[in-house]
C-alpha cells in the first residue's frame, strides 16, 4: 500500500498544480519512511489547494496524517503519513530547498494519472 499510498499523493497534487510533481524511494536511505512526494505550487493558495486535495485522497485511501507543518505560511508543508511524506513548498522555497537534488541518490519513482500502480522505482537520474 505503501507505494499505492505514494502515486495516488502524486496524482492528487498534480491534479491541482502545474509543477512538476516527483515521488522518491527513500527507504534505504534514511529509514523512517519509505517514500517522499515532492510538489508545488505558484502561491500560497495553491500550495493550500495542493495540500488539501493530498489529505482528501489520502483519508479516502484510508491513510492517517499522523502530522503536519507549516500550513499557516504555506511556503513549505509537510504531510506525514509514515511510510509517506508529502513536501509541497511554493515556487521560491522549491527552488531554494531543491530537495530533488538534496535526495538525488534516491530512485525516482515512475507514475502515472491513469495508473494506480506503475511497479518498480526507476532508477534515479
Amino acid at each position: 500500500m505503501n507505494l499505492s499510498l505514494a502515486t495516488s499523493a502524486a496524482r492528487a497534487a498534480s491534479a491541482k498544480t502545474l509543477e512538476e510533481t516527483v515521488v522518491l524511494d527513500v527507504g534505504d536511505l534514511i529509514g523512517i519512511t519509505d517514500y517522499f512526494v515532492i510538489t508545488g505550487g505558484r502561491n500560497d493558495r495553491q500550495v493550500r489547494a495542493v495540500v488539501e486535495e493530498v489529505k482528501r485522497s489520502a483519508k479516502a485511501a484510508g491513510a492517517t496524517l499522523l502530522r503536519s507543518e507549516g500550513l499557516h505560511d504555506a511556503r513549505w508543508v509537510l504531510l506525514d503519513y509514515g511510510d509517506l511524506v508529502v513536501h509541497v513548498l511554493d515556487a521560491e522555497a522549491r527552488g531554494y530547498y531543491a530537495l530533488e537534488r538534496l535526495w538525488s541518490d534516491a530512485p525516482r519513482v515512475e507514475w502515472s494519472d491513469e495508473d494506480d500502480l506503475t511497479g518498480a522505482a526507476a532508477p534515479s537520474h
